[in-house]
């Protein structure tokens, strides 16, 4: 088993751009043109290339592409007890179009059961070796909480939980079974996706304080039997979703919450534009967590000036020691299988720019 732990001073968040041959492939066996045995055949050859690439590339940190899935969030939510879903062609309204979801929903109580991310992992763990550890991603505990109070779920919801809190605890106890779940299958590096801390509260008239405490209860929850030789990090981001964004806004308002207090390993921290705000926030973040900055966007295909990545980088560092600091892209290629509007070959290009900003800087 690989003893290696993320972050890495050049790291990646996960999601990769679908290769046309699973485009093709997922097409084809929803149209019943292939079997499901023929299109797991395409996938997990897919997925062999893609972590045949990362390492090429000569990074640290492998993931399947989440080619597994539809959406980055969703899907493993409808792997818990009490989850089901139904595609009607609603969504959620980013910045510049609709993002088309699976409408998800509560049908009971939230329990753990045996998590078929477990076993995708597991097929993703082969492919480790002395220079690479396999890193597997997951929706936060608080993106499933959120999901659940949502103005279009909130009175469903009630018909199972009559409070907030009863709902934290199943959700907390859920995602602790599922930890132990990965760790027995040898995951010893796991990333949970959150884009919680920046949503819209205050426009579904709810009280940011009171939703802040209760996103980070239900965090804390689900790590309290965290195993000693795991590492958990936290990605943070404001939405991605074919390149177009959620919400904008800086970590001010979340900083003394998640920044302080989230027991994490390591924050990754979208950073690519303005929307971000400033690096000030930072000086909040706990001494015992890494933070890796997320200046590389993968909303663009456009490459950064090295140097003014470099600058950023510096600028950061008065809030965090550098020795605590990494570098990555801001979030995914493809947070669902729509992907972001850049093509493969610029998608490897922004990676080999992050190694190579972070050869530099941490040479």
């Amino acid at each position: 088993m690989s003893k290696l732990q993320t972050p890495f001073r050049y790291d990646f968040v996960g999601s990769f751009l679908r290769p046309q041959a699973l485009k093709d492939a997922k097409a084809a066996y929803r149209d019943g043109k292939i079997t499901k045995e023929e299109f797991d055949k395409v996938v997990n050859e897919e997925i062999t290339k893609v972590v045949a690439k990362q390492k090429e590339l000569g990074f640290h940190a492998i993931t399947d592409g989440e080619f597994r899935r539809t959406f980055w969030h969703l899907d493993f939510m409808w792997g818990l007890d009490g989850v089901a879903h139904e595609n009607t062609g609603n969504g959620v309204k980013f910045d510049a179009e609709l993002a088309v979801l699976d409408d998800t929903y509560l049908v009971g109580k939230i329990k753990a059961k045996a998590h078929p991310f477990v076993e995708y992992f597991k097929f993703l763990k082969q492919f480790e070796d002395e220079n690479t550890v396999a890193k597997y991603t997951i929706p936060a505990p608080a993106q499933t909480f959120q999901q659940m109070i949502v103005p279009d779920n909130i009175a469903n919801t009630r018909k199972f939980y009559p409070t907030n809190e009863e709902l934290i605890q199943d959700i907390g106890k859920a995602y602790q079974d599922v930890i132990k779940q990965f760790y027995d299958a040898g995951c010893r590096n796991l990333q949970l996706d959150d884009c919680t801390a920046k949503q819209r509260y205050r426009s579904l008239g709810i009280s940011l304080e009171d939703v802040k405490n209760e996103l980070l209860a239900v965090n804390n929850l689900a790590l309290e039997r965290k195993p000693e030789d795991m590492v958990i990090t936290s990605h943070i981001c404001r939405g991605n979703y074919h390149s177009t964004f959620f919400t904008s806004g800086p970590y001010d308002t979340v900083a003394d919450y998640v920044f302080a207090n989230e027991n994490v390993d390591a924050l990754f921290l979208e950073y690519d534009d303005e929307r971000s705000g400033g690096f000030a926030p930072l000086a909040k973040v706990s001494e015992n967590k890494k933070v890796v900055l997320g200046l590389i966007t993968t909303k663009s295909p456009v490459l950064e000036d090295k140097e003014k990545v470099i600058a950023r980088i510096h600028e950061a560092a008065k809030y965090v020691p550098l020795d605590r600091l990494c570098l990555s892209p801001q979030c995914g290629f493809a947070s669902c299988e729509i992907g972001n509007k850049l093509t493969e070959e610029e998608q490897w290009a922004k990676l080999k720019l992050v190694k190579e900003i972070a050869e530099e800087v941490w040479s």
